[in-house]
Parts: structure tokens; C-alpha cells; sequence
């Protein structure tokens, strides 16, 4: 190569002055002037400028200047504060969009975003622009109707929603003044006008009981209401079960069987059996209704199904995936009546290690409807029905825990809050849902059936020709780890930092704090620093369980996904040969059904969280003015977030409030540090705090610091130094 002619910069400085443009490699050689014998160093280098990226060939081998892609397509998250983030299709990168730069997207729109130059700033996001939609997500929206004399218009209660819509009053149904409302959107033309639509449902005034939770459901368009044709479909279902149809099963029903669930459940989706075989082994059974028999493939049931994706648990009704007459009547195990079940028995010895299994259709008589409490109440006396089968299952989940434990398994105690609502829907009772051994119990049983399911195919099957649904967990990213290590190490403690984060490493890691008062803390970082579990075709484990093979089989009334297993599982074990066309189908029908599945848990989740969030504001805006014991459970740049401990009620101390000092945010050690005294909150801290007011709009609760340790501490020393 020569050394006289510097052939990438005379190269990519042509090409970009003529970026329009593209060249053969003897038009470059004549426009550049490269002498001939030049030519044999001048077409390697040009092929290696090719190879690394730096220009670009089309066919015929002419090249052009390497165009750098500035726009993208992205999924957008708007937040309350106005501005919104951009999560790219191609690489998953977040890009932070400013108010004025977010036109008229609404959250969850697909976008044409443009990329600004990128940031020097170290840590900070991208910044882009968004150039059009190209996919609204947000059809209708929930709101208080509001009468003009000109105009009227309807207030969103999303607060990610920054505009009034106005109303179409000759295409909407009648309103009045505050009634809570559903509108369905004509669209947003353009981000200086109001968008525009019309009312479809009028769900109520505004304060009248249940309006308020039936208006979370349909601001997340969870419906309480099936499309008349699936509910046709549903009564028209059998109600009886043939002799026929219980020959083809393993005939169950003088097997010791019963259901477990909360005191307030309508649907039993799972009953559970033990004994103790000749051999001396146990042999757990598991068995599922079989809502793969009533709801078929491509009906109009399994249609609206796969839609909903999920049954949505609110504070004061449960919106089912099914209708009433499949959740709560034909599928669900009620006592003493035969039911269609799926069956899982799986033969443990003494150590708990897995020696047998079989998984196939049945029929059962479940032999009584245990409440949580009735059976803590058994394992606590020994006395009560079926004492002696209960015992036996608590013995066996205890060391099946123990082992899961010991593999890696981590296992985060979180806090479910339930509400005692009077007539009007108001909570007037609020408490933390206690975590039993009964209830261990069914979810170890559960975790046990579905990690055979998931073996019984990624062992038995090949998987290019049977496809599967799994729910896995990833592992964590190596930056959240290390930024989690980084913590632990600098409370003082010994971190081990293996070169591969198994999740047995994983546990060990935040192992070293049980039982010390950094526990909390380093639990919800943990939380924070691991991915979402999610449905997939493509099984790579769970860590969070840490089982190599995992999948959701022991809900099919409430989740879909579960619904889709049993009909694989079904479909396998008949199948005699292999069929192409229906393994191509399935290849890709499951990726669709894994990303609608997984969605709508989400949304579903969020639905549930809004609805509790609305009932905690409403439950402690009569205690404004008292004051609380609390924890900090989350630190941002403007302010705490505190739980009360009695109520397990969050709410924000804002950042103004702590005028004492000027604080800074710490993003990696989840704290706020004093710039002049060095006082510091951090997560997990114990406050006392005063109820200062709630917005109800927002569902947001304001507290402000009466009292904590270490405002105390810092008080007596500046008092101190002052007396010498």
C-alpha cells in the first residue's frame, strides 16, 4: 500500500461531497486521479473500507458514502411531567423526548423518531425528536364531562394525556356535568389543537360507588362485558359430562383431592392430592381445569381469550378472561361435583428428588373447598379434614422450598394490601395480606407442576418440531449487578463477584444481609436490578427460580398462556406424526400469542396497582395531620418516597420540604446527601412522618418529616458544638 496517498481520507471526503451519488471502482479511480499503479492498493483498500463498515456497495460493485441513520421506529412512554421516552425497535436503546419534541403522541404510539447529536454528558439518555405516528395505541380514554357555553369537552384522568378533548355532542351519548365518561378519539391532528371525539359510555357520577374502579378498568379498556355472541357461546356449552367423554380419561374421582384458595374466590382453577406409595415415595398430584375442553382452538371464546389475555383482580370485582359461566361454573373445581381437569402426578422421594411423572386428562371429585386460613389453621393443630393428607403436603413443600433455596431460587417477600370497602365503595379497613404456610404450600405444588410440564416437552420433544410456550426470566444485565455488588460493598460487606451470575451466585450475593437492617434495602435494588419475566417460544430458563425449564400450566381460567400449554400438551401426546404445516403454523402463531400474553399481564398489573393507589388516597385523607411511623422505599432527584408502616400507604416528600439543606440526588446508591451538613436519606431508612394532603386526581399522597434518627443525631452534635 502506498505510503504517499492517504486513501481512506481522499476516499470517504469524496463520496460525502457526492453522498447522492454512487461510483464503480475505475470512476473512483479516474475522479480521484489515482495513478494506475496505485490501482491494485486502491481496490483493497476500498474493498476493506467496505468490510469495516465505512462505505457503502450497492449491486454492480458501486459504491457510495455511508449514510448514518438518524431516524428510527420506537415505542413512546409518556410520563405526567409532560416529557416522554422513545424505547427503539432495533436495539431497545431509551431516548428521552422533551414536551415540546413529543407532538401528539400518546403513550404507547409507534413512532418515527429523529436522533439529536449524541450527548457528552456521561449517563444521560440520547435525545430525539418524534417526525410522525405511525401507530396510536390509545383508542379511547376515560375522563370527567365538562359543559361550556361554546364547547364542551371532556378532562382526561390520565395525567400522561396533556390536552381537554372536545366533544362531538351530536355523535356522543347524553351526558352531564362531571359524570365520568368514556370517549373514543377521532384522532390528533396536530399538537396546537385539541384532539376530538365522542362519547361512547357513560359509566357514572363522579363519586358514586364503583365508578371510580369501573373507570380504572376502562381507562386500561378492560371491558366487564363480553361481546354478546361469546356469551351465546359459552351458554350454549354442555353443561353435563358424558360417560364417553370420562372414558377417555384417568377416572379420578375417588382420589382424595380439594382446592386451596383465598376466603373470597369464585374461581378454583387448581386441587391438589398426596400419598404415599408402596415404595415409600410420595406422589404429588396436581390437577388443573381443563378449559382447553369447553374452549377450543379459533373460537369465538378463545378469540375474546387471547384479547384479554388475562383475568384483571381490582380492589372491589374481579374482571374474568371468561365468562362467568366457564370461570365460575364448568371449569371451576367445586366441591363435590365432577370436574374436567388436567392432571400432573409427579412421584418425589424422601429427599424430594423427582423419580416419576405422568401428565394426562382426568376427571376428579374434589372432596372440599379449603379456605388459606382453614388450612394454616390445620397445619397449626393437626386437627381439622384431612389433617393427616395436609401435613403430609406442608412436609414435602418445606423441603421442596429448601432445595429450590439451595439451587438459587430467590425468593422476595413482598406486601399485598387488601381493603374492607362499606356499601359506597369507601375503604374503611386497610391491612397487609400475611404471608402463610398454606399458602407456600400451593405454590410450591404449583411451581412443581409447571417445571415438570416444561421438562416433559424440552425433554421428550424436539423443539423445531414442537413448538412450546414458556415463561422465562433472563438474567440480569452485567451493569445492574455490578452497580448492586458496588452497593453491598460499600455497606461494608464481603461481595463475591464470580465471572458468570448464576442465579445460585445471585442469591449468595444478597444472602450476606438477611436478617440485618440493610435487607429491605438491598432487596427492592435487587428487584430493580432484574429483568421482567415474560412469555416466549424460545425457552432460556428462569433465573428468579433458577429452573432451567419453566412454563405456566396450573391457571388456565385466569391466564391464557396456560390455556395454550394444555392444548400443546394434548396435541403432542396424540400427534402419531409429524406435521409440517401445523409446526410452521405453530412457529408462528406462538411468538404472536407470547407478546399479546405478555402485554396485557402488564396491563393488567398496572390496572390492579391504579385501583389500590385510588383506594389508599382514599383511605388516608381522613388521617391528614397525623403523623405515622414509615420507611423510605424509593429516592428520585425530587424527593422520598416513604411507606407507612401500619397501612402500608407510599406517598412523596418533596424535596422543597427538606429545606434544611441543599440535597443531591445519588442515582447509584439510591440516596439524597445534604451538599453542606452531608445528612443523608437513603432507602430504607425509618422516618416518622406527618400526613400533609392527597390529590385524588393523581392518586398521590404528601407527607412531610416530623422526626428521624438522624436529623436527631445531627441536631445534638450542632447543639454540642455550640456549647463549647
Amino acid at each position: 500500500m502506498s505510503n504517499t496517498i492517504d486513501f481512506e481520507k481522499e476516499i470517504i471526503s469524496f463520496l460525502k461531497k457526492n453522498k447522492h451519488k454512487s461510483y464503480k471502482i475505475n470512476e473512483l479511480q479516474r475522479l480521484l486521479k489515482i495513478p494506475q499503479n496505485e490501482y491494485e492498493n486502491f481496490r483493497i483498500y476500498l474493498a476493506e473500507l467496505y468490510k469495516t463498515d465505512k462505505v457503502t456497495r450497492y449491486e454492480g460493485k458501486r459504491y457510495a458514502f455511508k449514510q448514518v441513520k438518524t431516524t428510527f421506529k420506537g415505542r413512546v412512554e409518556v410520563t405526567p411531567r409532560g416529557y416522554g421516552f422513545a424505547f427503539l425497535e432495533e436495539s431497545g436503546e431509551k431516548i428521552y423526548v422533551a414536551a415540546n419534541d413529543l407532538k401528539t403522541a400518546l403513550n404507547g404510539d409507534l413512532v418515527e423518531i429523529e436522533l439529536f447529536a449524541e450527548t457528552t454528558t456521561k449517563g444521560k439518555n440520547r435525545e430525539g425528536k418524534i417526525l410522525k405516528i405511525l401507530e396510536t395505541k390509545v383508542h379511547t380514554l376515560v375522563g370527567t364531562y365538562q359543559k361550556s357555553r361554546k364547547f364542551n369537552f371532556v378532562i382526561p384522568d390520565d395525567n400522561r394525556i396533556r390536552r381537554d378533548v372536545y366533544i362531538d355532542v351530536e355523535e356522543s351519548l347524553p351526558a352531564h356535568q362531571d359524570d365520568k365518561v368514556v370517549v373514543e378519539l377521532y384522532g390528533w391532528e396536530h399538537e396546537k389543537i385539541n384532539p376530538t371525539g365522542k362519547i361512547i359510555e357513560v359509566l357514572g357520577k363522579t363519586g358514586e360507588p364503583g365508578v371510580d374502579i369501573l373507570s380504572v378498568a376502562r381507562s386500561f379498556e378492560i371491558s366487564e362485558k363480553f361481546p354478546t355472541e361469546v356469551e351465546r357461546e359459552a351458554k350454549n356449552l354442555p353443561a353435563t359430562i358424558s360417560n364417553k367423554e370420562i372414558d377417555k380419561r384417568m377416572d379420578l374421582r375417588d382420589l382424595v383431592c380439594f382446592t386451596i384458595d383465598p376466603f373470597d374466590a369464585k374461581d378454583f382453577d387448581d386441587a391438589v392430592s398426596v400419598e404415599v406409595l408402596e415404595n415409600g415415595n410420595f406422589l404429588v398430584g396436581v390437577h388443573i381445569a381443563d378449559v382447553s375442553h369447553y374452549v377450543t382452538e379459533d373460537s369465538l371464546l378463545d378469540k375474546e381469550a387471547f384479547l384479554r389475555g388475562t383475568s384483571t383482580y381490582l380492589v372491589d370485582r374481579v374482571i374474568p378472561m371468561l365468562p362467568e359461566e366457564l370461570s365460575n361454573e364448568l371449569c371451576s373445581l367445586k366441591p363435590k361435583v365432577d370436574r374436567l381437569t388436567y392432571s400432573c402426578f409427579v412421584e418425589l422421594n424422601e429427599n424430594v428428588a423427582i423419580k416419576n411423572y405422568k401428565i394426562g386428562k382426568s376427571v376428579i371429585h374434589s372432596k372440599r373447598r379449603f379456605t388459606y386460613q382453614e388450612v394454616q389453621e390445620i397445619i397449626n393443630t393437626n386437627e381439622g379434614d384431612f389433617a393427616k393428607e395436609i401435613a403430609l403436603m406442608q412436609k414435602i413443600a418445606k423441603k421442596l422450598t429448601k432445595k429450590r433455596m439451595e439451587a438459587g431460587s430467590i425468593d422476595f417477600a413482598t406486601t399485598e394490601v387488601k381493603f374492607k370497602l362499606d356499601a359506597k365503595g369507601n375503604p374503611v379497613e386497610v391491612f397487609k395480606v400475611e404471608r402463610l404456610d398454606s399458602h407456600r404450600l400451593v405454590e410450591e405444588f404449583m411451581l412443581l407442576a409447571n417445571k415438570i410440564v416444561a421438562q416433559h416437552i424440552s425433554k421428550e420433544k424436539k423443539k423445531d418440531l414442537f413448538p412450546f410456550l414458556y415463561r422465562i426470566h433472563e438474567k440480569p444485565s452485567p451493569e445492574k449487578v455490578q452497580d448492586l455488588q458496588e452497593f453491598i460493598g460499600a455497606l461494608g460487606y464481603e461481595v463475591n463477584k464470580p465471572k458468570i451470575m448464576t442465579p445460585k451466585e445471585f442469591a449468595k450475593l444478597i444472602s450476606v444481609v438477611k436478617g440485618s437492617s440493610e435487607e429491605f434495602v438491598i432487596n427492592e435494588i435487587a428487584i430493580r436490578s432484574m429483568m421482567k419475566a415474560v412469555y416466549s417460544e424460545n425457552n432460556v430458563g428462569h433465573f428468579g427460580l433458577a429452573f432451567k425449564d419453566y412454563t405456566h400450566f396450573t391457571s388456565p381460567i385466569r391466564r391464557y398462556p396456560d390455556l395454550i400449554v394444555h392444548r400443546l400438551l394434548y396435541e403432542y401426546e396424540k400427534r402419531t406424526e409429524i406435521n409440517p404445516k401445523r409446526t410452521e403454523f405453530l412457529q408462528k402463531r406462538l411468538p404472536v400469542i407470547a407478546k399479546q400474553s405478555s402485554e396485557m399481564e402488564r396491563n393488567a398489573t398496572d390496572a390492579e396497582r391504579k385501583s389500590v393507589a385510588i383506594k389508599k388516597v382514599e383511605f388516608i385523607e381522613k388521617y391528614i395531620g397525623e403523623e405515622f411511623d414509615a420507611m423510605i422505599t424509593g429516592v428520585t432527584e425530587f424527593g422520598i418516597f416513604c411507606q407507612i408502616e401500619q397501612f402500608g400507604v407510599e406517598g412523596l416528600v418533596h424535596i422543597r420540604e427538606l429545606n434544611d439543606d441543599y440535597y443531591k440526588f445519588d442515582e447509584k446508591h439510591y440516596r439524597l446527601i445534604g451538599e453542606r451538613t452531608d445528612k443523608t436519606y437513603r432507602l430504607g431508612d425509618k422516618l416518622k412522618i406527618k400526613v400533609k394532603g392527597v390529590d385524588s386526581y393523581d392518586s398521590k399522597v404528601d407527607f412531610v418529616i416530623v422526626y428521624d434518627e438522624e436529623q436527631e443525631n445531627f441536631v445534638t452534635k450542632k447543639t454540642r458544638r455550640k456549647k463549647r
